[in-house]
């Protein structure tokens, strides 16, 4: 009897959650709306790496604020690059793979050395902009179109756009290192506001 009890549980909880067919409202986005079988995009990786971009810009630009302009140089070890050249690094990476996945030319930056907070601040947020716009350029259409990479190796758009959130994450998660071995918290375990 209570196996019956749980199966039946079981399903009624299913098809109530999988029975809602409004749209959701996005908690991060107030006007936005999730989308859903109902309401589906036509662009759905395109429109993920945008919203991706969105995240991962808050926090590399705040992991970038949090460290004190003091430790641009910091490198945990001598083979890892300092701090200040992973923000070049960060910078770069924005630049050529948004340019490749729009097709567009990549913007100018200002030259910064490894400790200018200011400097690197000002290029990764720049860098970041460059890519809402050049991303603004790119749908689903062009996701098979093929692109020149580095050295030369040829990849699709979709391969840029992969790439691109693949470096995010690897770039935060190595901000977030340096700072918890200066003992700062990185932006998402930091408690709310």
């Amino acid at each position: 009897m209570k196996s019956i009890l749980a199966v039946l549980a079981l399903l009624v909880s299913t098809a109530f959650l999988f029975g809602q067919d409004k749209p959701e409202q996005n908690k991060t986005e107030p006007n936005k709306t999730v989308q859903t079988k109902a309401n589906p995009s036509k662009n759905p990786v395109t429109d993920s790496v945008r919203e991706i971009s969105s995240r991962q810009q808050k926090n590399l630009i705040a992991a970038v604020e949090e460290m004190p302009a003091d430790k641009f140089g910091y490198s945990p070890t001598p083979a890892q690059m300092p701090f200040g050249h992973l923000v070049m690094h960060m910078t770069m990476s924005n630049i050529e793979l948004c340019s490749k996945a729009a097709s567009m030319p990549p913007p100018p930056l200002h030259a910064a050395s490894e400790t200018d907070k200011e400097r690197l601040l000002a290029n990764l947020t720049k860098s970041f902009l460059y890519c809402e716009s050049a991303l603004d350029k790119v749908d689903d259409s062009k996701l098979s179109d093929s692109v020149e990479l580095h050295a030369g190796k040829q990849a699709t758009v979709a391969s840029a756009l992969i790439a691109l959130t693949n470096d995010w994450a690897d770039h935060y998660s190595a901000a977030a290192i340096y700072l918890r071995l200066n003992g700062l918290l990185p932006p998402t375990a930091q408690p709310k506001k």
